[in-house]
């Protein structure tokens, strides 16, 4: 028996964030950051109202920057553990991973101030409040990373190609979903959930109106929607994708490890 074609699995941290979305997120959770840190040091939280406001703001603006951007670092962290979690689940378990550094490193910043001395008896009291500061920091940076840093949900699969290409089809085709289209020299076959038929037109002009729907490029002859694969199974280092129309689309050594990436094979 052939191995069942296993769902997709979510976006991995390393797709969701792009380099400009994860600067967008360091930058807006180091700005509320700061206006917590200077919020804290001016009503002079933690006991520090003995100090003057100059070095209160000195001390805690730093030290609530860097609580955020660990925090950040641990909801990235927690993407990699826990890739099928919300981002919300994500932005607390990123505060349970960072608790316990976050208080150490809170710690060792008492040795700052004036006439406080490093004391190892005071380091599970900090590590255990950190707990609570560290899951708010964390769940922070969720509220404030741009939500396109996640990748959009996939497109479901009743939903059509872009009009572009329906267009280029027969009219009885134009409503059904699209399962593949295979090269047959100058032409393409559309495998269709209503049949199939010829088009004239190149597969890379077909791939390139068919992007943002669930499916990829797998042979160079062959683009396959995820809707259409009904089983998919492995043999003499090779890989062959069934869909629902019976075809059998190959599946070329260049495409098949982003195939088992997705889990689709």
């Amino acid at each position: 028996m052939t191995p069942p074609v296993r769902r997709t699995p979510p976006a991995a941290i390393h797709e969701a964030w792009t380099a400009g979305g994860l600067g967008r997120a360091a930058a807006m959770t180091a700005g509320v950051a700061t206006a917590v840190g200077a919020f804290l040091g001016f009503v002079g939280a933690f006991g520090l109202s003995v100090f003057p406001l100059h070095w209160r703001l000195a001390y805690m603006v730093p030290v609530a920057i860097g609580t955020g951007m660990v925090g950040l670092c641990g909801f990235m962290l927690a993407g990699r553990l826990a890739p099928g979690a919300n981002r919300w689940l994500r932005g607390v378990l990123g505060g349970l991973l960072i608790f316990a550094p976050v208080g150490a490193l809170v710690w060792l910043t008492t040795g700052l101030i004036p006439g406080e001395a490093l004391r190892v008896a005071d380091l599970p009291r900090f590590i255990g409040t950190s707990l609570v500061v560290s899951i708010t920091m964390s769940v922070l940076s969720v509220a404030v990373s741009p939500a396109r840093g996640e990748r959009a949900p996939a497109a479901p699969a009743g939903s059509g190609p872009p009009a572009r290409f329906l267009e280029r089809l027969p009219v009885r085709l134009r409503s059904a979903e699209i399962w593949a289209v295979e090269a047959e020299d100058h032409y393409l076959r559309v495998h269709t959930s209503a049949g199939q038929d010829l088009i004239l037109l190149r597969m890379a002009d077909a791939i390139a109106e068919l992007e943002g729907q669930e499916g990829m490029q797998v042979h160079r002859s062959w683009w396959v929607a995820r809707a259409g694969i009904a089983d998919a199974r492995r043999g003499d280092g090779r890989a062959t994708l069934t869909l629902k129309d019976g075809s059998e689309a190959p599946v070329s050594r260049t495409y098949a490890a982003e195939l088992r990436r997705r889990g689709w094979i």
